[in-house]
């Protein structure tokens, strides 16, 4: 079996189990849709808001490729996918 390496500060290892920025935005996406989702239905449906807007932004990046997480997240050192990587990106 392999081993992992710790989680340090170094750009080549912050790293959250394989994880690369796309698997991140998608995971952030979900879990703030569900949370949304939740909190219209148990305290007030003003929060499916936030769910409009989750959705308009993965709308508007999947045209783009401008992301704010997904820039925050490479500055933080998390290795890039292929979604939001400028350099992967075909012409």
């Amino acid at each position: 079996m392999k081993k992992r390496a710790a989680m340090t500060a170094g750009p080549e290892t912050l790293d959250a189990a394989g994880s690369n920025v796309d698997k991140l935005v998608f995971r952030f996406a979900g879990v703030f849709i569900l949370v949304s989702l939740a909190l219209s239905q148990l305290h007030s449906p003003y929060w499916l808001w936030l769910t409009a807007f989750v959705g308009a932004n993965m709308l508007q990046a999947s045209f783009t490729g401008f992301c704010p997480l997904a820039m925050l997240l490479a500055k933080l050192g998390v290795k890039p996918g292929a979604a939001f990587c400028p350099a992967k990106r075909p012409a």
